[in-house]
């Protein structure tokens, strides 16, 4: 299973260096130049920029939501519970193809088709249920006994969250919007639906070059893309360390 893991990846990151005009393995001499024409190339750097600001954008909305629910869930005490966190979750069990073609129906009245709101809403629905997931399972394990000691030493509710509460659940947040960002960013299907022709994310410019051209250029942004995802489970993986260092503590 390892194998088929890592062999693409070691044969996309040397094409994606190659000399060639055309896909080629083993490349016939080293270059720079896809990456040079993905980084100067108006097509690739408004679509990079897109993803960015689309990633950014659902991270931060997806983070809040999906915090404020896994609270609610949690700690609330009232009826639905289970229902509505069920109902949170269900973007990751219907086809993504069912939630494209629905969304891209709705938005076409609503005009928000190849616009970033609609991108940004669209991809906060896939990266909801990831926030919830992760959060909702940093605050079972959450010891509230902490919160209670500085509650009984005179600290209100805000104090209590802010100096102990956030900076417990801290590790599992951020996790949560790398998560979130990683969603938006590599997501492609509802893309296809909904970019249009004027909010290209990087996934859909790839689709548009496989179907149109097929340029060692794509290698070299599936390499970018694998170095984000890469330094995001790092970052991830160190995030945990020290929550976990915390707690130990």
């Amino acid at each position: 299973m390892l194998f088929f893991l890592v062999a693409p990846i070691s044969i996309i990151v040397p094409v994606s260096f190659s000399s060639s005009q055309f896909l080629q393995f083993p490349p016939p001499g080293f270059s720079l130049q896809w990456y040079r024409e993905i980084f100067t190339g108006p097509n690739w750097t408004d679509s990079i920029i897109t993803s960015v600001q689309v990633g950014v954008l659902t991270s931060l909305l997806a983070t809040t939501l999906g915090v404020l629910a896994s609270f609610g869930i949690v700690r609330g005490d009232f009826r639905g519970k289970q229902a509505l966190y069920t109902f949170l979750l269900s973007p990751m069990i219907v086809p993504t193809i069912i939630l494209a073609i629905s969304i891209y129906f709705l938005y076409a009245r609503m005009r928000l088709v190849g616009s970033l709101l609609g991108l940004t809403l669209a991809h906060t629905v896939l990266a909801l249920p990831l926030v919830v997931v992760i959060v909702s399972a940093a605050l079972r394990g959450f010891d509230v006994t902490l919160e209670r000691a500085a509650r009984s030493l005179g600290a209100n509710e805000w104090t209590t969250f802010f100096h102990v509460t956030f900076p417990l659940l801290r590790p599992a947040i951020v996790s949560a919007a790398f998560f979130a960002f990683l969603t938006s960013f590599d997501e492609l299907i509802i893309a296809l639906f909904i970019s249009g022709t004027s909010a290209v994310t990087l996934p859909k410019r790839m689709w548009d070059g496989i179907r149109l051209e097929i340029s060692p250029a794509i290698s070299a942004v599936s390499v970018l893309l694998i170095a984000i995802a890469v330094v995001a489970f790092v970052a991830i993986g160190i995030l945990q360390r020290k929550g976990a260092g915390g707690s130990d503590d």
